[in-house]
């Protein structure tokens, strides 16, 4: 495509007065981009994209609790899309958090990436219900979102009505500054009949990286933009019946190469270079769902391997093996939880536990006589890949 030819999917730069100057901020044209996506460029990565999706989706159809997998998967992606945010977890602190047990890190920090989750959760049961992709749920999650922790004086719920920026500590010395607040609700709108319009005849993984640059463009929330946009694609790939199972997740796609990511949107606001970000946006989907796929085939295989080995205790087994589906959905438990889950008795849950130690399946994690926690190691160990947090 010939330079000139970007002029038209540029935005409009207007001027604004913010913290006692005038400064440019930049308002985005509607979707989908003038002239159109260059499609041939991108048919190899979108093969292969939905290619890995298959293989992905293949993967979950053999799950024996797909629920269970989800439910960890969830948990993982809360915990990467708040990491790129700034905040230190890890999914250990997580897991201590929601059994009650001190994490080792702020709890506005654990608190943060549990709304992350509740805000999922509610997303994914809304369109289930098929409850469409509007502005009405988009406020609804960034509600849930921002209910505890840091964010939660920063308008929950509420579109903008202030300037906001990206870098720098005044918009005046931005990298970003997104369309001024009395624009939000008109392009946001905008965004919202787009994601609805049958007649536009765009592949639907083009589509989503499409919508996610325009919401994180557009910026329209004091707070949280990231994390939102980041739920949005899996929500939209669900609603448009391309995920069967929400088990993709590109936050450490974006963590990993986050520096590529920035550049990317900035391409997009600068010169129109939709091409280069779509790229860049399917590969990440074809690299993740493979991920995802392989990190599956090994969480089966380790709970199968364990299996054998606890079978071979001989009359323990079976108070061991009951243990070990506690731990599957999980990860961490605690001996007084774990009876009460099961119903069986502390004594016989703790020669349990001390019969799994024994074959390495779990550790204990706190170093403590009393109120001890033990860690499903092998489990963790997988799920966990990629999410060291940012220093």
């Amino acid at each position: 495509m010939a330079k000139n030819s970007y002029s038209s999917r540029l935005g409009r730069k207007v001027t604004i007065a913010s913290a006692g100057e005038a400064t440019t901020a930049f308002v985005p044209p509607p979707l989908p981009p003038t002239p159109s996506v260059e499609l041939p460029r991108l048919y190899r990565q979108l093969e292969n994209a939905n290619r890995a999706l298959g293989r992905l989706d293949g993967v979950t159809s053999i799950l024996p609790d797909t629920p269970l997998f989800l439910y960890m998967y969830v948990r993982k992606e809360a915990l990467l899309s708040s990491q790129i945010e700034g905040t230190q977890s890890s999914l250990s602190d997580l897991l201590l958090f929601e059994n009650e047990e001190a994490p080792g890190v702020p709890i506005d920090d654990v608190q943060e990436v549990s709304s992350y989750v509740a805000a999922m959760e509610h997303g994914l049961e809304r369109i289930r219900a098929d409850f469409p992709i509007s502005l009405r749920l988009i406020r609804e999650l960034h509600d849930i979102l921002l209910s505890k922790g840091r964010g939660s004086s920063k308008r929950p719920g509420e579109f903008r009505r202030t300037q906001n920026w990206i870098g720098g500590t005044r918009p005046g010395n931005a990298l970003f500054v997104p369309p001024p607040p009395e624009r939000v609700l008109e392009l946001m709108s905008d965004l919202e009949s787009f994601i609805h319009d049958e007649n536009i005849e765009i592949p639907s993984l083009i589509k989503a990286g499409l919508v996610h640059v325009q919401f994180e463009t557009i910026h329209p929330f004091l707070d949280g933009n990231g994390r939102l946009g980041r739920l949005l694609i899996t929500f939209f790939l669900c609603a448009q019946g391309i995920l069967k199972e929400p088990i993709l997740y590109l936050s450490l796609y974006f963590k990993s190469h986050r520096f590529r990511y920035y550049e990317l949107l900035q391409g997009v606001r600068e010169r129109g270079d939709w091409e280069a970000w779509l790229e860049f946006f399917l590969d990440g989907i074809t690299e993740t769902s493979l991920q995802a796929a392989d990190a599956a085939r090994e969480i089966l295989n380790l709970f199968e391997t364990n299996r054998i080995h606890i079978e071979q205790l001989g009359r323990p087994a079976a108070s061991a093996l009951r243990v070990h589906q506690l731990l599957q959905q999980k990860p961490i438990i605690n001996i007084q939880g774990a009876a009460k889950k099961l119903g069986i008795s502390v004594p016989t849950i703790t020669k349990s536990v001390q019969h799994l130690e024994d074959l390495g399946i779990v550790r204990e994690i706190t170093g403590k006589q009393r109120g001890r926690a033990f860690a499903y190691s092998g489990y963790l160990e997988i799920l966990s890949r990629g999410t060291e947090p940012l220093r």
